[in-house]
């Protein structure tokens, strides 16, 4: 530890924030609005998809799937939460 005769302190002081949208320009909003539904709709078939994997298979009843089939349904309830917010804001 060094001890000197003068301390140095983070002297940083913010006084405003600015939260800004994605873009104003039309034709840029249609083009992220099509791309983030097309992640989303893909991110949500595919983990219905390991849900219904793991549910039908009987060889995939195993503790390793059995937790895969629990994150991917979680996922899907983050990403049917957050990404309609963002579309909307979009």
């Amino acid at each position: 530890m060094c001890t000197s005769k003068t301390e140095q302190h983070n002297q940083t002081g913010v006084t405003e924030f600015q939260l800004r949208g994605h873009s104003e320009d039309p034709d840029l909003q249609h083009i992220l609005f099509g791309l983030v539904l097309s992640v989303y709709l893909v991110t949500e078939l595919g983990n219905l998809l390991i849900k219904l994997a793991v549910s039908s298979d009987s060889h995939l009843h195993r503790p390793m799937y059995f937790f895969l089939s629990n994150l991917s349904l979680a996922d899907v309830g983050f990403t049917s939460t957050t990404v309609p917010t963002m579309l909307l804001n979009i």
